[in-house]
């Protein structure tokens, strides 16, 4: 994707990333400017995604490795709220990649539709940006019983006591 550069030389587009670009809303008037941090907007669809009924968590396999081992290290951040989302934002607009585990029996379809109406709803009320797209990508699915038990006890195999 490129972009055109005022001296009509393109120029490649910035990335989808969630890093700290502040993106300026329409609100500018003449009493001041209000920016939103992209950072923002990702935590705000990351837990409108994670409150549909049947999502089970977000992120591909390795964001969820390392929020799981996150989750383990006493004083750590425990699960972050913007793992599995994707930000671009704008002036005005926003687009929302968001990567989902699904659990086992949910219509993917409805359930697709029901977290791209939440996370467009919650981004739009709270920061006044328009979602021009979120775009859904299921990695898997939760099947019950998945939960990783803690590892049993080794057995005393030590041969000095």
């Amino acid at each position: 994707m490129t972009t055109p550069s005022d001296s009509g030389t393109t120029t490649p587009a910035a990335p989808r990333t969630g890093g700290p670009t502040p993106a300026r809303l329409a609100d500018d008037s003449g009493q001041g400017k209000t920016t939103i941090a992209s950072g923002v907007v990702q935590k705000i669809a990351g837990i409108a995604a994670r409150d549909v009924s049947g999502v089970y968590s977000m992120g591909g396999g390795v964001s969820r490795a390392f929020g799981a081992i996150r989750e383990r290290i006493p004083g750590g951040s425990g699960t972050s709220q913007s793992a599995g989302v994707q930000v671009e934002v704008g002036e005005k607009q926003a687009a929302i990649d968001l990567d989902i585990v699904v659990e086992y029996g949910a219509g993917i379809v409805e359930l697709a539709r029901a977290v791209r109406r939440n996370v467009i709803g919650a981004v739009e009320q709270m920061t006044g940006l328009e979602v021009i797209e979120v775009n859904i990508a299921v990695n898997d699915i939760h099947m019950p019983g998945d939960e990783s038990d803690p590892a049993p006890a080794p057995t005393s195999t030590s041969r000095v006591e």
